[in-house]
């Protein structure tokens, strides 16, 4: 996890490299820690910080020495947000990669769509209609949206794409533990997972469409859900069922069942299936991820485009 992060938080990265060998951070991570415990911990500690109830170690001349302070200080409670919590980030920037493909999936559809996410966290991305794009050859969304997304083509968006019109019948996300980010504690749990200044108010002003219009989030396991979820789906509507990055905290063997239980469905009606497919799933290079794209009857698996983790940049293929 240091080594992942030295560019972009050096200071986070040297905090990690003490910690892989302090007994007391192992000890507060537990035995046999999966590979996201690190950003649990640092959630942790960050929350305090955000409280007032600790002080901010990122702003300190001693980082190590006020991070060991804090784990000293308050290890219980973070251990039980390190065994508790999951991983909370709800990154819009992702929608401007993911709106060719709804596009596409709405073209295709000629029908309304009905949206269901996995791992959704505070549903922000299943809002994306309700948000404003720019792209090279076209702007697409609400002249009044409260949020405008921007970032780097890296092939061209076609303008006719552009011009596809959508209507969302219902919006469905499924967590382990949903997030209110209509309340500041809701954005403060988000704000401790992502310190980042254009997150921080990407998140804010989408959040102001989830008081005009909020998505319906259900809580638990999606791949316990999202069967009986299917098996209701109106077929007035096209169910589109899409992730992005929530499927890295699955095991392979989970990964394979949550494909059977697309395939199954998709195999009964009309379905559609959008998701940033693992490393491990696609065998591909590391640094980015293509985004699958299938669409029923038919059903195949196509890679439509690549993007980064952020959403930053995008390569549209079609």
């Amino acid at each position: 996890m240091a080594d992942g992060m030295e560019s972009a938080a050096p200071v986070v990265a040297a905090v990690f490299r003490r910690c892989a060998a302090d007994p007391l951070a192992l000890a507060i991570v537990g035995e046999g820690p999966t590979w996201d415990a690190p950003h649990r911990l640092l959630a942790g500690v960050r929350w305090l910080a955000s409280g007032g109830e600790v002080e901010d170690f990122e702003e300190t001349d001693d980082p190590w020495g006020v991070f060991r302070a804090i784990l000293e200080e308050r290890g219980d409670w973070l251990a039980r947000f390190v065994r508790e919590r999951t991983v909370q980030t709800n990154e819009v920037q992702r929608c401007w990669a993911l709106l060719p493909i709804f596009l596409t999936v709405a073209r295709a559809a000629a029908r309304p769509l009905a949206l269901v996410e996995l791992g959704a966290s505070a549903g922000l991305n299943l809002l994306w209609d309700r948000y404003r794009y720019r792209y090279e050859k076209g702007d697409w969304g609400p002249l009044d949206a409260p949020l405008e997304l921007v970032g780097e083509e890296r092939s061209t968006v076609p303008s006719g794409l552009l011009e596809t019109t959508v209507e969302v019948r219902n919006r469905r996300g499924i967590d382990l533990q949903p997030v209110d980010a209509t309340s500041e504690d809701g954005l403060r749990l988000l704000d401790t997972f992502v310190r980042d200044e254009g997150y921080r108010l990407r998140m804010r002003r989408a959040s102001e469409a989830l008081r005009v219009e909020a998505p319906e989030l259900i809580r638990g396991d999606y791949l316990e859900l999202l069967p009986g979820i299917l098996d209701a789906r109106d077929d007035e509507a096209l169910t589109v069922v899409f992730q992005t990055h929530s499927t890295v905290y699955l095991t392979d063997e989970q990964r394979q069942g949550l494909r059977r239980i697309v395939d199954a469905a998709g195999s009964e009606g009309p379905l559609a299936w959008i998701s940033t497919p693992t490393p491990e799933e696609h065998g591909e290079r590391r640094g980015d991820y293509p985004l699958e794209l299938a669409i029923w009857p038919g059903g195949e698996r196509r890679i439509v485009a690549r993007t980064n983790v952020r959403g930053e940049w995008l390569e549209w293929i079609g």
